[in-house]
């Protein structure tokens, strides 16, 4: 009877220490949390404004919010990835993994969704595994799927036209009316400009539903490579086959048609590129 009362002891006190380890991730990822308020407040005065109005104050004030907020992500992501990692035998770490979820590439969540984690049945873990399933959709090492849709002029065209044809092809998934995918777009057109004649071509898939708003959009951005879409928005049928949940969202397929990368963006996009087109 000693013996399991010692026993019994024993294990209380070693799970004690296990939560006493945990207060000092919880207390960082809710300065974390504060941190990203105190930001969006900031951000959210200059939503107010017009963006042409701006002063060269205000310019600098906005892209210092914008570089903390990168920074910020980072040290998240860390952050978060190191709870996993020490307490992945624990439910600990499912509050938090939803808050990367859109931060990692695929290896990465994969590992994130094991099965053989402690907290991989948790209620907060329902999200990231259902985007881990859209995820399969266009996994690394698949091969492409077919798409049919209508271009600018309302000509039906097919993303076959393109794919398997010798040239590495990045189908880029945007939309006029998204924020984020217009502030990427700047980088998909150095690409472009800096890869088309090594081997690339890009096909824009818009998840546009006003074609005058998608045609402007592709007017005004630069996109100079062929353009698709259903202009079904969120219902369209890309959505569908390749798991698409956010934009923006691309994948990379090599001369055969297979799936290389997913989701490149800013200098990884170009940083990949690189290496493949050399």
């Amino acid at each position: 009877m000693r013996k399991i009362i010692l026993m019994t002891m024993l294990a209380t006190v070693a799970w004690a220490a296990k939560a006493q380890d945990t207060k000092p991730y919880e207390q960082k990822m809710s300065q974390i949390e504060a941190q990203y308020k105190t930001l969006e407040a900031d951000y959210r005065a200059f939503g107010k404004k017009d963006p042409t109005t701006f002063t060269d104050a205000e310019k600098a004030r906005l892209n210092e919010i914008m570089m903390r907020a990168d920074s910020l992500d980072k040290v998240q992501k860390a952050t978060v990835l190191e709870i996993v990692e020490k307490f992945k035998t624990t439910k600990f770490p499912a509050k938090y993994v939803a808050d990367i979820m859109y931060d990692v590439e695929y290896d990465q969540l994969k590992a994130l969704c094991d099965p053989k984690t402690g907290y991989y049945n948790e209620p907060e873990m329902t999200k990231v595994k259902q985007l881990f399933d859209s995820y399969k959709l266009r996994q690394p090492g698949s091969m492409y799927k077919d798409l049919t849709m209508d271009d600018l002029n309302g000509k039906q065209v097919k993303l076959s036209q393109w794919v398997g044809k010798g040239k590495y092809v990045l189908v880029d998934f945007w939309a006029s009316w998204c924020g984020p995918c217009r502030a990427e777009m700047p980088n998909v057109v150095e690409a472009y400009k800096r890869f088309k004649d090594k081997g690339l071509e890009i096909i824009g898939v818009s998840f546009d539903s006003n074609k005058l708003q998608w045609s402007a959009a592709v007017e005004k951005l630069g996109m100079t490579w062929p353009q698709m879409s259903d202009l079904k928005g969120w219902q369209s049928a890309a959505g569908a086959v390749y798991g698409i949940r956010s934009i923006p969202s691309n994948i990379l397929l090599d001369p055969d048609g297979r799936i290389v990368a997913m989701d490149l963006r800013e200098a990884k996009l170009l940083e990949v590129l690189a290496e493949k087109l050399k």
